[in-house]
């Protein structure tokens, strides 16, 4: 069984923190199985953190390493623990930190996946898009991911009120309800207007989204990932297929055309610049691939 704190903590994490409830959900998987860990590594029925030590903690997570989880799995969890032991100190349910000396896996650096110029071009210029509502609506949420960087849980969050077609801008409720205005171009304020026309007339059931089915039902995060990964099935020279792909595109894109790091931190709604940092390293190799490709570099 897991300690008195457990259910107040997640409450913590919900209402105060502002955490999604897919977030909290999580955290609690992860308590959950690290409790069932030292329950049976101690044999005792109850979880106590404040018997909790460090040399615990760091067989769990080689237990972990061991049944094949991924070091960026692991870190996730460890972090979980981290801000609990945290919240226990705040508490006084605590008198010490067992995570102190307890550090993490080194993960391999993946970059991230983005798509070329010409493969942007065969995916939103294509003309297999059909001029109904579907097909604008379709070709609407595609260009909008990759002009914006939005997340897919952010587009499918925006509601009609959200969009100002007059002032050039969206404003969108990203992770811990944090909201953000996001400009646009002419190309897009012409695509959102065509989409409004045709939504007011093929779609009679109102329910204040923006992104709709046609029977007015507001598209789900699944169904905005079955069109996107649909259509890039059309490119086969990338490996990976998700809406996040266009917003790894967009971030990509706007670097190496020179804006500002903080700038597209801010864009992409990050809570800190490592977490944009990435994207350099994408430019960095970008920049490699040309420089080799230089003759005098085979010599």
């Amino acid at each position: 069984m897991m300690d008195m704190h457990f259910d107040s903590f997640l409450d913590y994490l919900r209402y105060e923190r502002g955490y999604s409830t897919h977030t909290v959900e999580a955290y609690g998987r992860d308590l959950l199985q690290f409790a069932l860990y030292i329950n049976v590594y101690t044999e005792n029925k109850s979880f106590d953190p404040r018997l909790i030590d460090s040399d615990q903690i760091r067989n769990w997570l080689v237990s972990l390493l061991k049944g094949q989880i991924a070091a960026s799995s692991v870190n996730r969890k460890l972090s979980t623990l981290r801000s609990y032991f945290r919240y226990l100190l705040k508490q006084n349910a605590v008198d010490k930190n067992p995570l102190l000396l307890v550090s993490g896996p080194k993960k391999k650096t993946v970059l991230p996946s983005f798509l070329r110029d010409r493969d942007i071009s065969q995916l939103l210029d294509s003309d297999d898009f059909k001029d109904d509502f579907e097909g604008i609506r379709d070709r609407l949420l595609l260009e909008l991911l990759y002009e914006t960087g939005i997340r897919r849980a952010e587009l499918v969050g925006i509601r009609e009120s959200d969009v100002n077609i007059s002032a050039m801008q969206l404003k969108v409720t990203g992770k811990r309800n944090k909201q953000r205005l996001i400009p646009f171009g002419k190309r897009l304020k012409e695509m959102l207007t065509t989409y409004l026309e045709v939504k007011q007339k093929a779609v009679t059931n109102d329910s204040g989204r923006f992104f709709v089915r046609q029977n007015g039902e507001p598209l789900s995060p699944s169904m905005v990932y079955y069109i996107v990964k649909k259509r890039l099935y059309a490119i086969p020279t990338i490996s990976k297929r998700s809406p996040h792909v266009l917003r790894h595109t967009f971030a990509t894109n706007m670097l190496n055309d020179g804006a500002k790091l903080n700038s597209v931190k801010e864009l992409l709604g990050h809570s800190s610049l490592a977490s944009t940092s990435v994207y350099t390293h994408i430019t960095f190799e970008e920049l490699k691939k040309v420089y080799n490709a230089h003759p005098r570099t085979k010599k």
